[in-house]
């Protein structure tokens, strides 16, 4: 039973938390900083991410918190921040792309793309793409992306990327954390073709006791409360991150989640896979079209 206890001293190490002002991502920033770690909290205000810090700081801590301004429903924020980020830091251990959205109403992106598909997945891939130099001159650095047992129901429909059919709030927020594995997979495909010294590693968190679900009704939100069965603390799901940002025995290509009922709740572990996940020619063409929409472009 791996928790915060085995996490050991992260002291000078540089970890980037996004979405970290609540929730899982809160939970996450707070146990590194706990065990020493700088963590930039990058929020989609400022005022956020110091609200978030001050709580953290009553925690008690013997790291650094640093806050960072960063709204990846748009992509030229995703942009300024990645820039300032390469001025003002020297090294990053570990990008941890924890920040969501959930069946909100029908919205879309900046750039006009629908919400989850563009917060969840295009806001991380362009991030992550823009922060890359930096993780691939930091030895042993990782990126963590946190997806959902949701991607169990999602599939890449390329032709309703912006909502050009029909709108699901489900179904659309399937696809993103689908998108979310796929990325995480095909990144270490990726990286190890070029033998760079990034690990790439997904994570899910299970069910959790968390704010994601705000958006749903009552109704919806408790018959996916039976379906799914009893919620953890979010410190626990928080486990399911921690573990494969920190832990030596954490593998790149992998996913890990609580080891118990199929996903949802428990202590971290590598999870099984389900094949389309695994889709290689799916998880191409994604990275192809998000490279297209983002303009960004990486490992090479």
């Amino acid at each position: 039973m791996w928790t915060k206890a085995n996490m050991g001293d992260q002291s000078g190490k540089t970890f980037l938390v996004t979405g970290a002002n609540s929730g899982i991502g809160y939970e996450t920033a707070l146990g590194l900083y706990e065990a020493g770690a700088t963590v930039i909290v990058a929020c989609r205000s400022k005022e956020k991410a110091d609200e978030a810090i001050s709580e953290m700081k009553k925690q008690g801590g013997k790291g650094k918190l640093e806050p960072g301004v960063l709204d990846l429903s748009d992509l030229d924020s995703v942009k300024d921040f990645a820039n300032n980020f390469l001025r003002t830091h020297s090294k990053l251990d570990v990008l941890v792309n924890n920040a969501g959205v959930m069946v909100p109403p029908a919205s879309k992106t900046r750039q006009g793309y629908e919400l989850q598909f563009g917060v969840n997945f295009l806001g991380h891939f362009a991030l992550t793409g823009y922060l890359y130099p930096l993780l691939k001159k930091t030895p042993h650095s990782r990126v963590v992306t946190v997806s959902s047992m949701a991607y169990l129901h999602g599939a890449i429909d390329f032709e309703n990327l912006r909502s050009e059919k029909d709108y699901n709030d489900f179904r659309e927020y399937a696809q993103s954390k689908l998108a979310d594995l796929m990325f995480a997979i095909e990144l270490q495909r990726r990286i190890s073709a070029h033998s760079h010294g990034v690990t790439s590693i997904a994570a899910q968190p299970g069910a959790n006791e968390t704010n994601l679900a705000r958006t749903m009704s009552e109704e919806a939100y408790q018959s996916a409360v039976q379906r799914i069965g009893a919620l953890m603390p979010m410190a626990q799901g928080a486990l399911s991150i921690l573990y494969p940002s920190v832990s030596p025995d954490a593998i790149g290509g992998r996913l890990y989640g609580p080891d118990r009922d199929n996903g949802y709740r428990g202590y971290p572990a590598e999870a099984v896979m389900a094949p389309v996940a695994m889709d290689e020619d799916t998880a191409r063409k994604l990275w192809e079209t998000a490279e297209a929409i983002t303009g960004v472009r990486f490992p090479g």
